[in-house]
């Protein structure tokens, strides 16, 4: 009998503190956010327990960290969790997390990038701001044969996937299902009446995309240039003249710290390099701005030629359809170059 009573006390012990346990885990606040302050959990795909609990961690929102971890072994977090970014609340309690860890609720990302010069500073530009970092997005990028497949793009279009604009997708977003974004949003962007007007100035949406890169290297400062500088170019490409672009050439070298074209640059052999080859480069030398794309949709109504830059140094150009006139401008840009620069000597 005695040992009966033993044992009874014994299960009634372990009962209450078992239901000790439960009650922690159902109604005691474990998370300790100011009002003001935004708290977020990222969850990686595929992640080990220990990478689970580290993240949750590193937010230092947990008041019990050990309560914590006991509720997430008890409920085999890393068999039922979802990936993804996900907000804490002030007061939650340990069951109300792992329930939002399982739910997949999570909070999507506000994702903006503006124009970048290569595939590779674009991947750069996005790493940190999904799961895929920049050596997945450039793995997947390689694969040609997949982007052909999946996107019908040549591998020197493939830049023209991306336009740049503030976009809302979930953190753990990976290389293609960023990709597939992209592309639905580059289909979107060309519809009937973008196609109507490339078609019109005889150019296929990717030679738009190609022209609109080398307008906005051209002008990055002032958008009213860019009808002005996109109908020159086209009508450079009207009359059989070669485009003579200054941004080409930078990217054909492939060193973006250039900021005066020299002879030697002239000279080097790329099909990128309009001083050499007729006709628009093989792709775009930049990732380009909608607005810009749309700039060379609806171009100007002038007959100019020629450009230079401003002797002002404000950024602006001169312009032109006369060749005496252009070399007038041109002069008058090398004097204040060199007066500059003998000031500040």
């Amino acid at each position: 009998m005695d040992r009966l009573k033993k044992f009874g006390l014994f299960f009634l012990f372990s009962c209450f503190l078992t239901s000790c346990g439960f009650f922690t885990d159902r109604f005691n606040s474990n998370v300790s956010i100011n009002d003001s302050t935004e708290v977020y959990v990222y969850l990686p795909t595929n992640a080990s327990l220990d990478t689970l609990l580290n993240s949750v961690k590193k937010t230092q929102a947990i008041k019990n960290f050990a309560s914590f971890e006991k509720s997430a072994r008890s409920h085999n977090l890393v068999k039922v969790y979802r990936p993804g970014r996900y907000r804490l609340k002030n007061g939650m309690t340990n069951y109300e997390l792992i329930r939002l860890f399982k739910s997949g609720k999570q909070v999507p990302v506000k994702l903006s990038f503006h124009y970048a010069r290569t595939l590779n500073l674009l991947a750069g530009k996005l790493n940190g701001k999904i799961e895929a970092d920049s050596t997945a997005l450039m793995k997947f990028w390689s694969d040609h044969k997949k982007m052909k497949e999946l996107y019908r793009v040549q591998p020197e279009n493939i830049p023209m996937l991306f336009l740049p604009n503030t976009y809302e997708l979930y953190w753990n977003t990976d290389a293609r299902e960023f990709t597939d974004k992209m592309f639905k949003e580059y289909e979107k962007f060309w519809n009937e009446d973008r196609k109507e007007k490339a078609k019109k100035l005889g150019l296929t949406p990717e030679q738009v995309v190609t022209l609109a890169s080398i307008v906005q290297s051209e002008q990055t400062k002032y958008k009213d240039e860019w009808p002005i500088i996109a109908k020159l170019y086209l009508n450079r490409l009207k009359a059989g003249m070669m485009l003579q672009a200054d941004p080409t050439v930078i990217y054909a070298i492939g060193d973006f710290t250039i900021t005066r074209v020299l002879q030697k640059h002239l000279e080097f052999e790329s099909p990128y390099n309009t001083y050499l080859h007729y006709g628009l480069p093989p792709g775009p030398i930049m990732i380009t701005e909608g607005e810009c794309i749309d700039a060379v949709l609806n171009p100007s109504d002038d007959n100019f030629i020629f450009m230079c830059a401003k002797e002002d140094f404000s950024g602006r150009h001169n312009f032109t359809a006369s060749l005496a006139e252009h070399d007038r401008n041109a002069n008058k840009y090398r004097k204040a170059l060199s007066k500059w620069q003998r000031e500040n000597d």
